[in-house]
């Protein structure tokens, strides 16, 4: 048979196929099998398909036996990347070699190739393939059966009773009473189990059958149970299981999950304060989604309010507070005293202080005489908007979370360095001695005006002097950043010229009105919004006079600053923080000139040498 097989296929045909039709001759008599199903059998071992597709696969696996370069050597080179850029980014500016490859690294067709790399790899072409049904009577249930030892982790009910144990959430079903599995905390024991689903049916916990009892008397149950806990589950009608969410967010507020009223499950929860970056695992809940924070080295999720319940709480408590200040409003002008008990009235300018106050027109339904106390001599320039500053916490967007991504350096485009903070805090000195010490790095936008030249003037130099006609279409068409008029002349700022000062490879910095931060941050400038922040009072008033410094609320600059200017600073310092604080991406407290200086450089150098976090939409 041997000899035959060989001169068929030429001495190509598989050792093993031959044995294998050699020992189907040879027990011919002994098979249970027609003639023409035997004879269909020999054929196909003998087909040259066959062998030939033998060969191919004894091929490939020699292959791979023998050469490692088939199989991937990782599965992660996109991170091994990015941890590369981070080692090169600070040595760019010392060697071309370095940038090169910074820059080439930073390619997205480079970055899509080792992303489809790591995917392949990682297997995670493959497709997800539905549960193949079971076949049973429509009347039969099925049930499954899990173990879980019992751990640190929150398994909690309605409304705020939580027991550790599993990492998982149990509810009442509405329609029918059933006990239900109404959340798994992604990284806890449930999750990991892969056995636990939402809307699983609780039927019995370590054989107490649960039926008719409430969430809080199945916690009973698990409180006093020890060791290894069995669930007997109905499971929920099969769904695609969703794969965990990659979104990055930074938060705009402070969570605390110990005095929240709201959350379902205190221990459940995760708190975070203001400005640290959440991982987003999971959006399923409409108001409650599972978060990590980001760097934390707990795999398990915690419960965060979602971006729609945060909106709500956050109208709710303003619109408790505008009640609470209207109240104050009206017990000021009928002679009444806040709190009572003999307690004397509080002075207008609490009014103005409060950070949800408008600005000092709003006082104006309290009369004139007491807007006048509070009010300081304003800037000599002022800008205009299209709205009055009294408008600005009507217009404010609710700041909840924002997605981020990890921005990295370019030295071609560095990033402008923007200074906002309050009149008088500083801003314009620590801009003048920032471009001082480098020249050739800082560079600031020539402002525009439609005044003539003054002797010795040179258009471009102090000034760009453009016809007033021209001006006022270029503001209508919105390519000024902030603008203002003085004596009857124009004055402002364009987009293009903190674009150009960019496009030179050189470091805009630029110290606007507040309000121009809604035109500034684009993803066509990207900023680094740094905010000057005043000290306290006593610190602010001592520091400045004994710099002499000259105030900036007097047109000739002749004079120090009263105490109600320094009021004025602090005040304006609370409205904006309260507007924009959500942008700040540096904030430095000038209680000390050289200190600041020395903060600001170092907030100057971290942006050219380490990735930090962005909008996401800057990068789409």
């Amino acid at each position: 048979m041997s000899v035959a097989m060989e001169q068929n296929g030429g001495g190509a045909f598989d050792p093993a196929l031959a044995g294998l039709l050699e020992s189907l001759v040879g027990s011919r008599d002994a098979i249970s099998a027609s003639k023409e199903e035997l004879d269909f059998l020999s054929n196909l071992l003998q087909s040259k398909e066959l062998h030939a597709l033998f060969k191919v696969y004894n091929t490939i696996v020699d292959r791979v036996r023998d050469d490692r370069r088939c199989s991937p050597v990782l599965s992660s080179s996109m991170q091994t990347t990015l941890d590369v850029m981070e080692v090169i980014l600070p040595r760019i500016a010392l060697s071309d070699t370095s940038r090169q490859l910074f820059q080439l690294l930073q390619n997205p067709h480079i970055q899509g190739l080792l992303c489809a790399h790591d995917a392949v790899a990682q297997k995670d072409y493959l497709p997800r393939l539905p549960d193949i049904p079971q076949e049973m009577d429509e009347d039969e249930e099925t049930i499954k059966i899990v173990q879980l030892v019992k751990s640190t982790e929150p398994l909690d009910g309605e409304p705020d009773s939580a027991e550790p144990i599993v990492g998982a959430t149990i509810k009442t079903d509405e329609e029918n009473g059933k006990i239900i599995i109404a959340r798994v905390m992604h990284g806890g024991a449930a999750d990991r189990s892969g056995l636990i689903n939402v809307g699983d049916e609780v039927c019995e916990v370590n054989g107490i059958n649960v039926e008719g009892k409430s969430p809080a008397d199945v916690l009973q149950i698990l409180q006093h149970s020890e060791g290894t806990i069995t669930f007997k589950l109905i499971p929920a009608d099969p769904k695609g299981g969703a794969r965990e969410s990659k979104m990055k967010v930074r938060a705009y507020f402070d969570f605390n999950t110990d005095v929240d009223p709201y959350i379902p499950c205190k221990e459940a929860g995760l708190s975070f304060t203001k400005g640290e970056i959440l991982h987003i695992v999971s959006q399923d809940d409409p108001y409650w989604w599972q978060a990590r924070k980001e760097g934390d080295r707990n795999m398990r999720a915690g419960l965060i309010p979602s971006k729609a319940l945060q909106e709500r709480k956050i109208i709710h408590e303003r619109l408790s507070m505008a009640d609470q200040k209207k109240k104050w409003v009206l017990d000021t002008i009928n002679g009444g005293c806040i709190g009572g008990g003999g307690m004397t009235c509080l002075p207008d300018r609490s009014l103005a202080k409060d950070p949800l106050c408008g600005s000092l027109a709003a006082l104006n339904d309290l009369g004139e005489d007491m807007a006048s106390e509070c009010s300081v001599r304003t800037r000599v320039k002022k800008v205009i908007y299209d709205a009055a500053e009294s408008d600005d916490y009507d217009r404010e967007d609710i700041a909840t979370y924002e997605e981020v991504v990890k921005l990295y350096p370019r030295p071609e485009l560095p990033r402008p360095i923007v200074l906002v903070g309050p009149p008088g805090v500083g801003r314009n000195e620590l801009k003048r001695r920032i471009m001082e010490l480098n020249p050739d790095k800082y560079h600031t936008p020539v402002p525009h005006t439609s005044r003539s030249p003054r002797p010795g003037e040179v258009n471009g130099k102090e000034y760009n002097f453009v016809p007033r006609e021209l001006m006022e279409e270029q503001i209508a068409r919105g390519e000024f950043l902030e603008f203002g008029e003085y004596k009857g002349n124009l004055y402002g700022t364009s987009l293009e010229s903190v674009k150009s000062i960019i496009r030179s490879g050189l470091t805009c910095i630029i110290n606007p009105h507040y309000q121009a931060l809604k035109m500034l941050r684009n993803p066509d400038i990207k900023p680094y919004i740094v905010y000057i922040k005043p000290p306290v009072f006593d610190i602010l008033k001592s520091t400045r006079n004994a710099a002499f410094a000259m105030s900036t609320f007097d047109e000739t600059n002749s004079r120090g600053f009263t105490d109600d200017e320094f009021n004025e600073i602090l005040r304006s310092s609370k409205r904006i923080e309260f507007l924009y604080d959500h942008w700040f991406d540096e904030i430095i407290v000038n209680d000390d000139f050289k200190s600041a200086l020395e903060q600001l450089l170092e907030a100057d150098h971290k942006l050219k040498t380490e990735p930090l976090w962005a909008p996401a939409a800057w990068l789409q």
